[in-house]
């Protein structure tokens, strides 16, 4: 029997530039211990960039060029994932996701 992976991100719409994006990923039908989440946005009329995840394991991993400002977290005891990307600017417009 396979439980289904449901996985629902919240946060902000609209921030200005400099401000912080703090999105969450609340994740249902498997622990967050057992999978590895993924952050990825797709800028307008572009294709998906990954922003960074989490391992299963707890470690979390970024592209070279946003280690600097994107930090992925974790609380095991709500099964949530947490994304905060900091000092935004015009060229991290986009939509988010969350994905496994």
């Amino acid at each position: 029997v396979f439980s289904q992976l449901t996985l629902v991100q919240s946060g902000e719409g609209l921030l200005k530039p400099s401000q912080s994006l703090a999105l969450t990923c609340a994740v249902s039908g498997a622990s967050i211990t057992s999978s590895t989440i993924q952050w990825v946005r797709q800028p307008p009329g572009k294709g998906l960039q990954w922003m960074g995840g989490i391992w299963h394991d707890g470690t979390p991993r970024y592209p070279q060029s946003l280690q600097s400002r994107c930090s992925v977290t974790r609380d095991t005891s709500k099964n949530q994932v947490y994304l905060q990307l900091r000092q935004m600017s015009a060229d991290d417009q986009g939509t988010y996701y969350c994905a496994r």
